[in-house]
């Protein structure tokens, strides 16, 4: 492969990732949710060591590893670092990936970006409020959405209804 051959197809890698993180993003909801912007230091005194890991370094926790793959409860799944409730208990469903999955989120809550770290293109999603790192969006869900949100259990709370 040559240079021009090799840049040709990373800018196609680029327009399909772009087109696909415009696919992947629900309509903005009418509300206005009001940013939450703390530094590095206030975050690591509100936030676990493992928490703060995934929400504010985007790490990803192991999988298996979240209580909250088991949980069948009605409710809502809130960001685990600000609080706002990003998924309702009826968009969860079990993927069999190891983390807490969700075919459709509550709508305006979460932003998008492509993510490069494994080389090839991912929609990474985070809180709308405080930009806390939660999963990627892939095209392998079920209805009605056709998109799993799969979410690290750590960055999620758990809110009976």
């Amino acid at each position: 492969m040559n240079r021009r051959t090799f840049v040709s197809a990373l800018a196609g890698l680029f327009v399909v990732a772009k087109a696909a993180d415009a696919a992947a993003q629900p309509k903005p909801a009418a509300e206005k949710i009001e940013k939450l912007v703390l530094k590095a230091e206030e975050w690591k005194k509100r936030l676990s060591a493992e928490q703060y890991a995934v929400l504010r370094e985007e790490a990803t926790e192991r999988p298996g590893s979240s209580p909250l793959n088991g949980e069948k409860r009605k409710g809502q799944y809130a960001c685990a670092g600000c609080d706002l409730p990003l998924f309702g208990s009826e968009a969860k469903y079990e993927s069999g990936t190891g983390w807490p999955s969700f075919h459709t989120p509550l709508p305006g809550r979460l932003g998008f970006r492509t993510d490069y770290k494994l080389i090839y293109p991912r929609s990474e999603y985070h809180c709308i409020r405080c930009g806390g790192h939660q999963g990627h969006v892939f095209d392998d869900g079920p209805q009605p959405t056709g998109k799993r949100y799969c979410n690290n259990g750590v960055a999620l709370k758990f809110v009976p209804a």
